[in-house]
């Protein structure tokens, strides 16, 4: 079995999560609510924090956004993220409410002396920058130069800005480079890895709605991690944040990097299938989804391939004609009948792992 070796990179702290060095590859997520209403960001970085999202980030736009930041941050239970451009009066404003980290462009935030006395507040108190570089965005010497945002383009933006930051003797930096072309995506990293040592925050941008999302940031992410490159990662789906946040456990389970949560194995069904699955298994992926103990469950349709996947399971059933097969630990507990198969299975998941389900 292939086994990952991270890149070691400087480690830096987001609130209290550690990013870089041997720390966990961290999930991020961002609100799609508007930050000046308070009630409905709560709520939702709530769901969030209930899923597994370890940082969040919210927009920034304007002064009102600035003051439900300080509420918000009591109001929740992980590090918040401020996303700032243009005006470097946000940055400040977040700065002293208390944010855990920016996300920001120093190149569009003002000019060198609007740029210093960002870094002057965050080097203050400690705060962390994302320099957050996207092909969307680049700067226009740049583009004239290099014809389009080519990955060496975006490593030269990302190395320009840090640049911008170290000269005023500050490295609590973490870089990222976001392109809705995976390929190009994977360049640019491979390439700044080589030239700094700085977490990098990993993503594919504007990746689309939730099937082509998944699969453009599975491949983006899921290879660069494979390399070893990556110390925090945002899924983006064009949809509901709280969606992210499995897809971005599932990468990081199949590469043995992170633990949390069901593993579900599921077989694709056919002829042989007797029980109604299709519906018997997304039910199951809907009440598993809080879980976060790691397991492996397996849901399997029929009675030749079945058995022998549900043994390899933690826990699993499979299928038969109107009745199905309990297995645990590789061994077979009890047949059962097909409406009693997922509560059957729903119940011994909270035994072993000691979490309440709901399966309302």
């Amino acid at each position: 079995m292939h086994e990952t070796r991270r890149r070691l990179t400087r480690q830096i702290h987001i609130g209290e999560v550690p990013i870089g060095g041997s720390a966990p590859v961290a999930v991020q997520s961002m609100t799609n609510t508007d930050t000046r209403d308070y009630e409905k960001t709560v709520r939702q970085v709530r769901l969030l924090e209930e899923l597994g999202c370890e940082i969040v980030r919210v927009a920034v736009p304007d002064e009102t956004a600035v003051q439900q930041l300080s509420r918000i941050k009591k109001a929740i239970g992980i590090p918040l993220i401020a996303d700032i451009h243009f005006d470097h009066r946000l940055a400040l404003g977040a700065l002293k409410a208390g944010v855990d980290g920016l996300r920001l462009n120093p190149g569009n935030i003002g000019g060198p002396s609007r740029v210093r006395k960002v870094v002057e507040a965050a080097k203050e108190r400690q705060v962390p920058i994302r320099i957050g570089v996207n092909s969307g965005s680049l700067e226009k010497d740049l583009l004239a130069r290099h014809g389009r945002p080519t990955p060496e383009a975006m490593v030269e933006s990302a190395l320009r800005h840090v640049a911008l930051l170290e000269q005023l003797d500050f490295d609590l930096i973490k870089i990222s480079l976001k392109s809705s072309d995976v390929p190009d995506t994977i360049a640019s990293y491979r390439l700044l890895s080589q030239k700094t040592d700085y977490p990098l925050h990993l993503g594919v941008t504007e990746a689309g709605t939730l099937v082509g999302g998944t699969v453009k940031s599975a491949l983006g992410i899921g290879l660069l991690l494979y390399e070893g490159i990556g110390d925090t990662l945002r899924v983006s789906i064009t949809g509901p944040p709280e969606e992210e946040i499995p897809i971005a456990y599932s990468i990081l389970r199949t590469l043995h990097l992170r633990e949390r949560g069901i593993e579900l194995v599921s077989c694709p069904t056919c002829g042989r299938t007797e029980i109604e699955l299709i519906p018997l298994v997304k039910e199951a992926e809907r009440i598993l989804g809080k879980v976060k103990s790691p397991l492996k469950v397996a849901i399997m349709g029929c009675v030749v391939n079945g058995p022998g996947e549900a043994r390899e399971a933690d826990v699993g059933i499979a299928g038969g004609k109107g009745k199905g097969i309990l297995f645990k630990k590789g061994e077979r507990v009890e047949k059962v009948d097909e409406s009693d198969l997922l509560p059957r299975l729903l119940k011994e998941i909270e035994i072993m792992t000691g979490e309440s389900l709901t399966a309302g």
